[in-house]
């Protein structure tokens, strides 16, 4: 057996920046700047000379929003501004003085909102109150401080918004539309500055129709929510020393009226417990592409300081171990001034006469290294054909129309011609399945009529004809159409096992020779212990992380591991105190992790203490790594996670997040990758592979599945069909756990079609175990089971979800009785048992261990 670790505080004692906290920032820079996104620039008025003074407006200049509200928040030492990333590049500032004025009052309007938050935790008032308030920050121009004319010609506006766990977004001023205010503040600038760049610090998609009205806004920066280092990763790319070379993973309409989900998202229509997926398949660019719906940005979209000429040379088919590869040689030269990256991206329309599909969708994508003026590059993009099969609900298959498949490669969606393509002689089934998550029959009718309703909206003969100008233009492509053979294909049928124990030998062993009161305690987070409740900061051994797993089985040889959150970084608290002569950690409030403690005064170290510091990461968020379109850059954070997480002893992290983009409303958006679910699982299954590479670490996708939004999470119902379920929203999560093994995956609070996400064998059995091969660690979200009697503990591990965190004395009292009154059998508990203890004994709870990455690939 392994030896388990023992003793060991976390942090360092000297509160000095170390080596590792300085190029973890070096990359977090690296990453926020590959991922901004450069939508408009006029007359290549950027990259900006230093030698011309600059005026810097918004709230964001002086505080600049690294990242949303809630479990995703990290506790940074210090986060770049971009007012301080500006001066640090060398930039004359020429409004300092309104700059120190906004300051003052910004500093004394979120201080009154930190008193209103302290009234309200003395209050006790519930978690849903809390967050709602929490992601309310005073981040917009306050009245008087007006902007007055500087030297210079050229002003900078940062338009940000903060959202977060716990609510959802709205359609008003101050958050997806300016406010009145804002408004007249920005006709200031634009009436005193000859040159305006508007750079938008937003954890998602805002309202930019203000763009048309004001000819001297030369150019637009997306710099989303950059992490710690978002002020001098601005100023890398307004300077050059960057050339932007991000694309959009959402697309931005005109009009938030033009997205098919407004008028019935959260609380749009007044509903938070009934989400109706009426748009079906047609999410993002899959509507707005076929449907022809006009966008101010596409999905894909974003410039460059400089052009390339992206010429496709070859299409071929190879074979491989299952089903035939598609694989396309593309030539991409760099013909401007200057060094940069492209991104190319792969895009299909499939046959459609059989089903309904999307005029076109994302096959695959590559990104170039830098490449200098005069430069060329060939890439290899390759993709599995199957990977375009749509999900027939009849037959319970994944199918492939016969007829030819058409390939387009672009620097974005808008800009992809048509290089060639294959044909299937016949129809293929690649994979026969049985139905998952039926809808409730009392809400079928309405669904069907809904996406009834939204089809009326589109034009058959017109995208009929056009699928067929594609096919035409096939024939005189560059590359031609090639023919898959159809005897190269294997249908794959699923076996459904149901509930079994771990293949882990070991961790099967051990489980049998549990008690039944062990078994309970194992199905559980670590109940009694931490630092002050459930709520995200249940963890005992390191201070301000999520929770940890049952100590009960130490003298069997299972330790309790470590979970903390994410997805922006790893969650803790930056410093904490310990007794010198107990060695015990002192205790601090929950929220005194929150915001670096801002709700909980520091009293400093009290006599008889010392002090440990744990200082992280924070890292872009999700979307604007996403919009890197650069997996071996995730990969490369996620390697730099992995070593935090080694370093202060934390098995899990409770990241990446991976939903879907639904609606730009989503509360939680920033936390997730885009729209569209290839590019969501392949950036999701780097990150894993990233953190992964070091020993005894692991990621937790989430938040498995559906989980669109906030409003209501608890409670609300997810109503879709059992195809836009496959192809949309379990999409991303099959890709991450078939190419790269998570060592976890965290259920989600809502219910799916009428069954909770944690409570559904659906979702944890039949997908996740018996259709993709999942062999780690399934758990609830925080408090899942604590919130209505229709989720329970028992019911999760019938459902094959495995731990139940952060746990309480009700979730053991439900394990017992329906134990006793046959309800749950011992077997279903074990399995369940046993899948924890097969992820804990690949831990760095123990003195030896290895990347759980490369064990699996064993």
């Amino acid at each position: 057996m392994k030896k388990i670790r023992t003793g060991i505080l976390t942090g360092t004692k000297d509160g000095t920046v170390t080596q590792r906290e300085k190029e973890h920032a070096a990359l977090a820079r690296r990453a926020a700047a590959e991922g901004m996104v450069l939508l408009q620039n006029k007359n290549h008025f950027l990259p900006l000379s230093k030698n011309n003074p600059v005026a810097l407006y918004g709230s964001g200049v002086y505080k600049t929003i690294k990242g949303g509200t809630g479990s995703g928040d990290v506790n940074e030492r210090a986060s770049v501004s971009i007012y301080e990333g500006m001066k640090q590049a060398g930039f004359p500032v020429s409004n300092e003085e309104w700059i120190k004025e906004y300051a003052g009052i910004y500093d004394n309007a979120r201080m009154e909102w930190i008193k209103k938050i302290r009234e309200g935790l003395q209050k006790h008032e519930s978690t849903v109150d809390f967050f709602q308030f929490y992601c309310s920050h005073p981040f917009v121009i306050p009245v008087g401080n007006v902007p007055v004319k500087t030297s210079g010609e050229t002003a900078v506006y940062v338009l940000s918004r903060v959202a977060g766990e716990g609510a959802d977004r709205y359609a008003r001023g101050g958050d997806y539309y300016l406010t009145k205010e804002e408004e007249e503040f920005l006709a200031a600038i634009c009436n005193l500055y000859t040159h305006v760049i508007l750079l938008i610090n937003t954890g998602g998609v805002v309202d930019l129709s203000f763009l048309e009205k004001y000819e001297n806004i030369e150019s637009v920066l997306l710099i989303s929510q950059p992490g710690m280092e978002g002020g001098n990763a601005v100023a890398d790319v307004l300077s050059g020393a960057v050339n932007p070379s991000g694309k959009l993973t959402d697309t931005w309409a005109y009009q938030y009226e033009d997205y098919p989900s407004s008028a019935t998202f959260s609380h749009n229509d007044g509903d938070v417990e009934k989400v109706l997926y009426g748009e079906d398949i047609y999410v993002g660019y899959r509507y707005f592409d076929t449907f022809r719906m006009p966008v101010r940005y596409g999905f894909g979209e974003g410039l460059s300081y400089t052009d390339f000429d992206i010429h496709a040379k070859e299409i071929s088919v190879q074979a491989s171990e299952n089903n035939p590869v598609i694989c396309v040689k593309v030539e991409i030269a760099n013909t401007g001034k200057c060094a940069g990256r492209e991104v190319v991206q792969i895009y299909v329309s499939s046959p459609a006469e059989k089903q309904d599909k999307p005029f076109r969708e994302l096959a695959a994508f590559a990104k170039t290294k830098e490449l200098q003026p005069g430069e060329k590059e060939s890439l290899e993009i390759c993709f599995e054909a199957e990977k375009l099969a749509s999900y027939v609900e009849e037959t319970g298959t994944w199918t492939l129309e016969a007829g030819t498949y058409v390939l387009w490669a672009g620097s974005s969606l808008a800009q992809a011609k048509v290089i060639g393509g294959y044909s299937l002689e016949q129809e293929v089934i690649t994979e026969e399945l049985t139905h998952i998550c039926p809808v409730q029959q009392e809400y079928q009718e309405e669904l069907d009529t809904a996406r009834q309703e939204l089809l009326k909206k589109l034009d058959r003969d017109e995208l009929t004809a056009r699928r067929q100008r594609a096919v035409q233009e096939t024939q005189n492509s560059n590359c031609g159409v090639v023919s898959v053979d159809k005897d190269s294909w294997k249908t794959k049928s699923c076996v459904y096992r149901g509930s079994q124990m771990s293949e882990d030998e070991v961790a099967k062993q051990i489980t049998e020779n549990l008690t039944q009161e062990q078994l309970i305690s194992m199905a559980t987070g670590n109940i009694g212990k931490g630092q002050g409740g459930s709520l995200g900061a249940a963890g005992e051994s390191v201070p301000g992380s999520a929770a940890e797993t049952s100590d009960c089985a130490i003298k069997q040889g299972v330790a309790p591991i470590t979970l903390a959150d994410g997805p922006a970084g790893l969650r803790l608290m930056k410093f904490y105190d310990v007794e010198k002569e107990t060695g015990k950690i002192a205790q601090k409030p929950f929220h005194f992790s929150l915001e670096g403690g801002v709700f909980y005064e520091d009293t400093g170290v009290q006599p008889g203490e010392e002090r440990y510091y744990q200082y992280c990461t924070a890292i872009p968020v999700g979307t604007l790594l996403a919009q890197s379109f650069d997996t071996e850059l995730v990969q490369e954070v996620g390697e730099m996670i992995g070593q935090e997480l080694q370093e202060f002893r934390v098995t899990l992290w409770l990241a990446p997040g991976m939903n879907i983009h639904r609606n730009p409303l989503c509360g939680r958006n920033f936390e997730y990758y885009s729209e569209d679910p290839l590019l969501t699982g392949l950036m999701a299954a780097a990150m894993t592979r990233g953190v992964q590479s070091n020993a005894g670490v692991g990621t937790t996708i989430k938040h498995f599945a559906c989980n669109s939004q906030e409003d209501n999470r608890m409670g609300c119902d997810s109503i879709l069909s059992e195809r836009a379920l496959r192809e949309i929203y379990l999409k991303g999560f099959e890709i991450a756990v078939k190419t790269a093994q998570p060592m976890s995956i965290m259920t989600s609070y809502n219910k799916v079609n009428g069954i909770h996400a944690a409570n559904s064998f659906d979702l944890c059995t039949k997908a996740a175990r018996d259709e993709w091969g999942f062999q780690g660690v399934i758990m609830t979200d925080w408090t899942t089971t604590e919130n209505g009697p229709d989720c329970t503990a028992a019911g999760c591990m019938r459902a094959g979800n495995d731990l139940v965190m952060p746990g309480c004395q009700r979730d053991h009292e439900n394990l017992r009785q329906e134990l006793e009154k046959g309800m749950l059998s011992l077997d279903d508990l074990k399995a369940c048992v046993s899948h924890s203890i097969h992820i804990i004994l690949q831990s760095l709870a123990y003195e030896e261990t290895q990347p759980y990455g490369k064990l699996m690939e064993k």
